[in-house]
């Protein structure tokens, strides 16, 4: 690529990160959830959320226990291959798990057997389902987002924009969007050869997950939330200028 000379010549000192829907991916609003909510009422509101979640995916109602989601494409580029090894290693703690995509069926058929190894602590819905995705947003208290790489990425930017507080992968935008110890926790970087799951990328997301669960009702996992919700976005406006797009921050 041409580009490479000139990058390597004069590197870029910004990026531009994603832009999301804030209009679709608005918890005061969303069409999709029963019990809408801001960041004033997003601690009553989550318990609620969290039980009609629970009711539809067949877990235990318990608001009380802290839920873990992933939404995204059953690959190795997500990580999704390193979250099913993991998932064992961490289901001896009080936590349920979510994980909601399709992809390949190798790790779709891993799912439907870890929920029927663990049916009080997981449930893996091989489908593409966008309200779901929406319920699991506004009932999860964590998103887990293990990406082997990611130039960007959108989904931790909308759990942030419902209060649910990423577990991610340090790669990419990941880093540029989530702080560590103020909206989320960073596990590190993965191993970004897909033909195994390398054993420390493993304990690192089960690590991480254990190590984001002790915060779980602390003052500091509130304080998170709010830093979550208190972020800003860039969002298209699809006003087209000089043949490229306009982008205006949306608070």
């Amino acid at each position: 690529c041409w580009l490479d000379g000139v990058l390597r010549a004069k590197p870029l000192e910004t990026g531009i990160v994603n832009g999301m829907d804030v209009i679709g991916w608005n918890p005061a609003t969303d069409k999709y959830i029963s019990v809408k909510y801001n960041a004033t009422t997003v601690a009553e509101a989550r318990a609620l959320n969290k039980e009609i979640l629970q009711a539809e995916v067949g877990l235990p109602v318990d608001s009380s226990i802290p839920v873990i989601v992933f939404i995204g494409r059953l690959e190795e580029q997500k990580g999704s291959d390193i979250l099913i090894a993991a998932i064992p290693e961490f289901l001896e703690e009080n936590v349920q798990i979510i994980v909601l995509g399709t992809g390949k069926k190798k790790m779709e058929e891993e799912l439907m057997l870890l929920e029927a190894k663990y049916p009080q602590n997981a449930r893996g819905i091989a489908k593409f389902n966008v309200p779901l995705a929406h319920m699991m947003f506004a009932g999860a208290n964590f998103i887990i987002v293990p990406s082997r790489f990611e130039p960007c990425g959108l989904i931790q930017l909308q759990g942030m924009r419902y209060g649910v507080i990423p577990i991610c992968s340090s790669t990419g935008g990941l880093v540029d969007t989530v702080s560590e110890g103020v909206t989320g926790f960073h596990m590190g970087s993965f191993n970004v050869e897909f033909e195994t799951v390398d054993p420390a990328d493993v304990a690192a997301v089960a690590s991480n997950v254990t190590r984001a669960l002790k915060q779980y009702k602390t003052p500091s996992f509130h304080a998170m939330v709010q830093n979550c919700m208190a972020q800003t976005y860039l969002e298209r406006t699809g006003k087209e200028v000089g043949g490229g797009s306009s982008w205006a921050r949306v608070e």
